[in-house]
């Protein structure tokens, strides 16, 4: 089931007033404010491409350059995760990083219920704020918390779905996913640094592989150094993964 999300919800209804773009190739992101240049904050809203949102975790200077921190999806990806997701009407779906709260209002526009898991306060209650003013406040629920950790009041789910990046899936996404139900989550770690994996739970048991690639920005608990990060140059598309309870298998088709 995949409902027409895009003209379900106005993607201008989430997106701030200030977002960042980069003026070109190795130079530093720039603010763009809406108030100053409405139309190409509109030209870059309306368009499928991502959209940063928020830089240093809502503290300008925080790391001396200027490093995105949250976005909004692009939205052809969105869709292929959706697709991935496999969705069918009044489905429970966890969503691991809250963001603007639009991914999750088109999640909601499709049918789901939605409990969508933000570790910023701040985020998260921007993110309430547009969810009400869209008209999506009673079909989603936003906790503040450590997505890494799930949201285990609300469990369990049929679906879990992530828009950061992991390099180790996290067990609680498995344990609150119901059995027959399906984890989609961007990977980057050993052996690809931006995959999409689908994962299937049985029995508290999750496997699955990469279907397509994906590049997010990582989970706050879960950023790597530069040197980790060069360390992740590989790409191998063929990955089968494998989650059980203390344990991530990483093998190769």
């Amino acid at each position: 089931m995949q409902r027409d999300w895009r003209s379900a919800v106005d993607r201008r209804l989430f997106i701030p007033d200030v977002i960042w773009r980069s003026p070109g190739r190795g130079r530093q992101l720039e603010p763009l404010d809406r108030t100053q240049n409405p139309a190409e904050w509109e030209r870059l809203v309306a368009s499928d491409d991502p959209v940063i949102t928020q830089v240093d975790d809502g503290e300008l200077g925080k790391w001396g350059n200027v490093f995105p921190t949250s976005s909004s999806t692009a939205l052809w990806l969105m869709e292929r995760m959706f697709d991935a997701l496999n969705l069918a009407p009044r489905m429970t779906v966890l969503e691991i990083g809250t963001g603007t709260g639009y991914n999750a209002a088109a999640l909601a526009a499709m049918g789901s219920i939605v409990v969508s898991v933000e570790i910023d306060a701040g985020l998260a209650e921007a993110a309430r704020r547009s969810l009400n003013r869209a008209g999506f406040a009673d079909k989603v629920t936003v906790v503040v918390g450590d997505g890494e950790l799930g949201a285990p009041g609300h469990a369990p789910f049929d679906r879990v779905i992530a828009t950061a990046a992991a390099h180790t899936i996290p067990y609680p996404w498995v344990e609150q996913c119901k059995d027959g139900g399906r984890i989609v989550a961007p990977y980057t770690g050993e052996h690809n640094h931006g995959a999409l994996m689908v994962l299937d739970v049985n029995k508290g048991r999750a496997v699955g592989r990469a279907v397509d690639e994906a590049h997010f920005m990582p989970l706050r608990g879960q950023r790597l150094n530069q040197v980790e990060r060069q360390a992740l140059s590989r790409v191998a598309p063929d990955l089968i993964v494998e989650i059980t309870p203390g344990e991530q298998l990483i093998t190769r088709a």
